[in-house]
């Protein structure tokens, strides 16, 4: 085909102009200088970055076997992060509800509580869920209570945005038939939104729990309460088999997890 073309005096296709090739090779020079820039920033001592696969092979050793004897401990510390993740999933979604609401352009009541939505939203989101757990453990002291609290405020934000998004999203046809016949502002939410969004409501508490359930097992690196603690506490004697024990229960707890959650989704969704 581009043989013939050359006979015909036409040039052969491209999918991209000169113009467009230019600042694709631009873009991505300038991705390169940007990865560049940041690795030599972050100073990497990569004497230790060889020796890794080393360090780890010995790591490994000593984890092997894994040590059960404190197994009833570690399953019932392991119980307690389940019940801080469902806990704070429970609180969280009911507390996103109004802020969903506020936070949508087609539901809130006017442009300040508008920004007063999307401002709660936004400070949930930008603070990390260990971050929440230091500030908390700071003002409940350690313990459970300052892990549920963080978790909760963390998943307020991705609660209330991703229904948020949902509900301005929704057919208008449903809430203007409502309107029209004189409905009071509550059987419109009831019988017009409500419906529409449920499966993203039921999507999104489901995807939640599943993510609390993986950042409940480190809320113990801060005293925040769960697993984390004992896996702190393995590290920091060294106690590297029973470390290995309550990495395999972490892993478990994750796998099933995921099968309680994929069946959840088959049966609500």
């Amino acid at each position: 085909m581009s043989s013939i073309s050359r006979q015909f005096g036409r040039e052969d296709w491209s999918r991209h102009t000169p113009k467009q090739k230019a600042s694709r090779f631009a873009a991505f020079a300038a991705c390169a200088a940007a990865i560049a820039w940041a690795l030599s920033s972050i100073e990497v001592v990569w004497a230790w970055v060889w020796d890794s696969p080393a360090q780890m092979g010995d790591l490994f050793g000593r984890m092997y076997p894994p040590d059960p004897t404190n197994l009833g401990t570690i399953l019932r510390v392991l119980i307690e992060t389940v019940n801080i993740a469902t806990i704070a999933t429970a609180i969280a979604v009911f507390m996103s509800l109004p802020v969903a609401y506020i936070a949508a352009q087609n539901t809130t009541p006017n442009r300040a509580t508008l920004w007063l939505g999307r401002l709660i939203l936004v400070t949930s989101r930008s603070v990390n869920t260990i971050i929440w757990a230091l500030l908390f453990v700071a003002i409940f002291g350690p313990g459970v209570l300052a892990g549920i609290v963080a978790i909760m405020f963390r998943s307020i934000g991705f609660i209330g945005k991703l229904l948020g998004e949902a509900i301005e999203e929704i057919d208008r046809r449903p809430v203007e038939a409502l309107e029209a016949t004189g409905a009071s502002r509550f059987k419109v939410i009831a019988y017009a939104i409500v419906p529409q969004v449920m499966p993203t409501f039921w999507a999104v508490a489901i995807l939640r729990w599943d993510i609390n359930l993986r950042e409940s097992t480190v809320l113990g690196l801060v005293g925040a309460g769960g697993i984390g603690i004992i896996l702190q506490g393995a590290i920091d004697t060294f106690n590297w088999p029973e470390a290995a024990t309550v990495l395999i229960a972490i892993l478990a707890l994750v796998i099933l997890g995921e099968i309680v959650s994929a069946f959840l989704r088959r049966r609500i969704l």
